[in-house]
């Protein structure tokens, strides 16, 4: 986006230099390497001019125009952005009420012809030597779904204990404000003793949809994940993880082996930061993963402490080791400039402030999950389909009447029903011959899986007790070998006591998590956790 659109929409950081002049929802895409999976984003975008007036077109413009959208929206995965009004060096020109609304009938005409519908995100005057109003507008142009092939976004929800995360989730899929006593969360938890102690353990996944208006799609309107997914054209999905210190093996998992696009930390109001609120904000940075806040449960304080609680959190985010720029956000406007800015600058960390009983601001960070571009491109996501299928184990059920059920991820090339796959390691190191049976996203049956989603396959009556998380499914060709041992770079962020030969961790690497041993520490006898150098006290 050009600066000078940014500061007319009154963006909270206008400053900060856009990668174009146009959104194409750009960005990285996800590798082997979380470094890889998460690096920055580019600075040399695609050149995407913004159109300055759509009226009357000829046919032949028009079949042009209609080209170029089609290509924008495979460039963002499904999304693309144009701004009407603005001039190819960004120069906010303006139309006329009568051009603006000929320039958008135009637009839409495009969109039925590509398939896919307009929402207009924001308009606004622009100075201008006349007397009749001058406005330019942003319109997002998003795909209408076709066989479950929405743009799926994965956002793992971190924060401490009681912070309000499992509430926050289940007031957006839900579709219905919480009691005050935790009545929205009920529907996340996956065993008993969550619901009695309010506490959530385990890895629980939730969705939320927007259909191609833009429009909120859960389970208020859809009674089942299947029908969310038919009607939504973008998907949210989220990764509920622990906020128990004690749980923090668990929270770790979902953060490496889930490999999400975003995190989401929810910091509550009346608390500030507390317990694991820093670890977690040091993981997600640790692991490269864009994180954004959530500053809850704002009804239960006065604006005085929620104000303190934001200080608090900008504080942080502008130390040394974290270099963000805080985004406040306060209005639509701030909503949708965030989605975007937050995309193209890993520094860039919006802070929203909402309540899950009041509602208050709850529609700005679903305009934010509305608007939130992928990390990654058209072409990107083809390199990652053209590779050799690696399908990562999560999860293992037994279905009846199914069988051998496997969840997790597919981190490369492309898997069908009936596909022959090799899985492994044993315990000796092998790798057995096994095929998939099925394939389902979201709870609703799916033909082919493409990189980058998660789904569970089934496998029919291949003996359960020979497989456990951390094993991995690939195809024949890869030729699969094991290793017991490895170099790596270490970063202490927090430990009690000293690092050292003969030390005993566990390692997540991915969804394998193994406990090992260090041999040998090249260069250093021993690494000291100093956390006035972490904290920024030093």
């Amino acid at each position: 986006m050009d600066p000078r659109v940014s500061e007319l929409f009154g963006a909270a950081a206008a400053a900060q230099k856009s990668g174009g002049r146009k959104n194409a929802k750009n960005g990285s895409n996800k590798f082997k390497s979380r470094s890889a999976r998460y690096p920055k984003a580019s600075n040399n975008p695609p050149y995407l001019p913004p159109e300055l007036k759509l009226v009357n077109p000829t046919q032949y413009r028009f079949e042009h125009l209609a080209t170029q959208m089609k290509w924008r929206l495979q460039e963002g995965r499904g999304e693309a952005v144009y701004q009407i009004g603005v001039e190819d060096n960004g120069l906010l020109v303006g139309l006329t009420e009568e051009d603006m609304k000929a320039s958008l009938k135009t637009l839409r005409r495009m969109a039925e012809k590509v398939g896919a519908d307009i929402t207009v995100l924001r308009e606004r005057e622009v100075d201008h030597d006349s007397d009749e109003p001058y406005r330019i507008a942003e319109v997002l142009v998003r795909k209408v779904p076709d066989d479950q092939q929405f743009l799926d976004l994965r956002v793992a929800v971190l924060g401490n204990v009681d912070s309000g995360k499992s509430t926050l989730l289940g007031v957006l899929t839900q579709g219905e404000l919480d009691n005050g006593r935790g009545r929205a969360r009920l529907n996340l938890f996956r065993h008993l003793h969550e619901i009695q102690t309010g506490r959530t353990s385990s890895i629980s996944i939730e969705i939320l949809g927007f259909d191609s208006r833009g429009e909120v799609v859960n389970y208020s309107e859809s009674r089942t994940a299947e029908e969310i997914c038919e009607s939504a054209s973008k998907m949210i999905t989220f990764i509920d993880l622990a906020g128990h210190h004690k749980y923090l093996k668990t929270t770790i998992f979902g953060l490496t082996s889930y490999c999400p696009d975003f995190a989401m930390l929810v910091v509550s109001a009346n608390t500030g930061i507390a317990g694991t609120t820093r670890e977690h904000l040091g993981l997600a940075m640790a692991l490269k993963v864009p994180i954004f806040i959530v500053v809850s449960k704002v009804d239960l304080c006065t604006k005085g402490t929620v104000e303190r609680t934001v200080r608090q959190l900008e504080r942080i985010l502008k130390q040394p080791g974290c270099n963000k720029v805080p985004m406040l956000v306060s209005s639509t406007d701030d909503a949708v400039t965030a989605a975007q800015k937050f995309a193209q600058s890993p520094s860039i960390t919006p802070i929203f402030t909402l309540s899950s009983v009041s509602g208050e601001s709850l529609d700005l960070l679903k305009v934010f999950f509305n608007i939130l571009p992928p990390l990654s491109n058209s072409k990107e996501q083809e390199e990652l389909m053209q590779q050799l299928t690696e399908f990562q184990i999560d999860e293992i059920y037994t279905v009846p009447d199914v069988g051998t059920v496997v969840g997790g991820t597919l981190y490369s090339g492309i898997c069908r029903e009936g596909e022959q796959l090799v899985v492994g390691p044993t315990d000796a190191g092998q790798f057995r011959e096994l095929a998939v049976c099925s394939i389902q996203r979201n709870r609703s049956g799916c033909r082919v899986l493409r990189a980058g989603q998660a789904a569970t396959l089934a496998l029919g009556d291949f003996d359960r007790s020979l497989l456990r998380k951390g094993m991995v499914m690939v195809s024949p060709e890869m030729n699969p070998t094991i290793c017991w041992r490895f170099e790596a770079e270490i970063v202490l962020l927090f430990h009690a006591k000293t690092f050292h030969k003969g030390f005993q961790v566990t390692v997540h690497v991915g969804n394998v998590r193994q406990t090992a041993t260090v041999e040998a520490l090249q260069g250093k006898v021993s690494l000291l956790y100093l956390p006035e150098l972490i904290d920024g006290r030093g």
